[in-house]
């Protein structure tokens, strides 16, 4: 059974229920984490010039909540480290447009990880080139670098829906790319 959860409360196709919730309202947040075997949570925050803090804050609270629930949480690539072992966000080449949420994510990745093995929480970070059109219909992980250059949206799902019914990589972070 499939619940899906949005600001707008909008039914997606194969979908059992819809719910219209914000990040933001963590007693909401905590309480739908609590019924369901696993919460696939993907935000971005403002891609607008807007501050990302309101995204940080409201996985900061949901952290701090410690529900009981596991969370799947979509991260991004820029927290990835490079073969230098410096994170690709602090790359001079990095593109500007994304840095602002890199950052954000980098942020929220420290908060979970500080957290510990008081909630449980799973970390995914696509490849550097993501979405990308053509699907493999398989994809390949690793820890903290990225797992291969390029992701389609189809092998992101397929990743996701794994890690929610396996719990393969419960308190870290792991990155996928398109097979």
């Amino acid at each position: 059974e499939v619940t899906s959860v949005s600001r707008s409360g909008t039914k997606p196709e194969g979908a059992t229920h819809a719910v219209a919730v914000n990040l933001g309202d963590t007693a909401a947040v905590v309480d739908l984490v609590n019924q369901a075997d696993a919460t696939i949570i993907a935000v971005s925050p403002d891609r607008t010039g807007g501050s990302p803090q309101p995204v940080i804050d409201a996985f900061k609270a949901l952290i701090d909540a410690r529900p009981t629930g596991r969370l799947v949480v979509v991260g991004g690539a820029g927290s990835l480290l490079d073969a230098s072992g410096k994170r690709l966000v602090d790359d001079p080449a990095f593109p500007e447009a994304y840095r602002s949420e890199a950052l954000a994510f980098s942020k929220v990745l420290e908060l979970f990880r500080a957290a510990g093995s008081s909630i449980a929480w799973t970390l995914v970070s696509p490849a550097p080139a993501y979405p990308v059109p053509a699907s493999s219909g398989s994809y390949v992980t690793t820890t903290d670098t990225p797992a291969g250059e390029t992701l389609s949206a189809a092998d992101m799902a397929i990743a996701l829906i794994d890690e929610a019914e396996k719990d393969a990589h419960r308190g870290a972070r792991f990155a996928v790319a398109s097979a």
